[in-house]
């Protein structure tokens, strides 16, 4: 999407209660994150994909996302620079990415503009999506934000597979408890060699971690990680806003 989205492709939501999620399960991701190889060659800039679900109940989570993007950047800039493509879906079939952006404004301005809209999960699109990218050039990451799974779990083993043999790993952030989806999404990572990591609804600032830790991987891989691990207050997670 320049300007406007493109489109990339042609029994919601049984949740459970379960305990918060732990400090511990953040700090075993980054350490996922950092055993990974490097990212980027020397002088290069990182590329990553930033897929979100925009399904209707998603809302306050995209507008979450919308502010905490800018720490994607920010990490990035000091490493080597980060690009970074929107990708969402919404709706029975819409699934929509943007241009390249090199800038948080950029992409703020961007996410700005797409409201959610009632639908099913198309995360089988943004698998496939990500593998044309890097098959054009060489996509260091893919970030996938959402909290469900409404596909077929073979279908996206498959897509994740594809994905995978092209060296790109995904990391699956799922917001909430919901067990089908956490199924998905470990597998994904899995077959990636990516990583998983549950936050808290309502837990911006571990979504916060999490997108800074995948930028600074993808800017400058596993230094990269050491280094920004390095700054962080040991076992400080701060709840900064609320998402649903």
């Amino acid at each position: 999407m320049a300007d406007k989205p493109r489109d990339v492709t042609p029994a919601r939501r049984a949740s459970e209660p379960a305990a918060a999620s732990s400090r511990g399960e953040i700090d075993a991701f980054l350490s996922k994150v950092k055993s990974l190889g490097p990212a980027v060659t020397a002088g290069g800039r990182g590329r990553l994909i930033f897929a979100l679900d925009a399904t209707m109940s998603r809302q306050p989570l995209w507008d979450t996302a919308c502010k905490l993007q800018g720490d994607m950047f920010r990490e990035a800039a000091a490493i080597g620079g980060l690009d970074v493509q929107l990708v969402y879906y919404r709706g029975m079939a819409e699934c929509g990415a943007s241009a390249w952006v090199s800038q948080a404004e950029r992409l703020a301005e961007l996410m700005t503009r797409i409201d959610c809209r009632g639908g099913h999960t198309q995360i089988g699109k943004v698998l496939s999506h990500a593998r044309s990218e890097t098959e054009r050039r060489k996509v260091q990451a893919l970030v996938f934000v959402g909290d469900a799974m409404e596909e077929k779990i073979d279908d996206l083993c498959k897509a994740a597979g594809e994905l995978g043999l092209l060296g790109v790993p995904a990391f699956m952030f799922q917001e909430g408890y919901d067990a089908v989806a956490e199924q998905a999404f470990r597998e994904i990572a899995r077959l990636t060699k990516g990583a998983y990591c549950r936050f808290d609804p309502g837990a911006a600032q571990q979504l916060a971690e999490l997108l800074r830790a995948v930028a600074a991987y993808a800017a400058g891989g596993m230094k990269a990680l050491a280094d920004l691990s390095a700054r962080r207050e040991p076992g400080a997670v701060k709840l900064i806003g609320q998402m649903k």
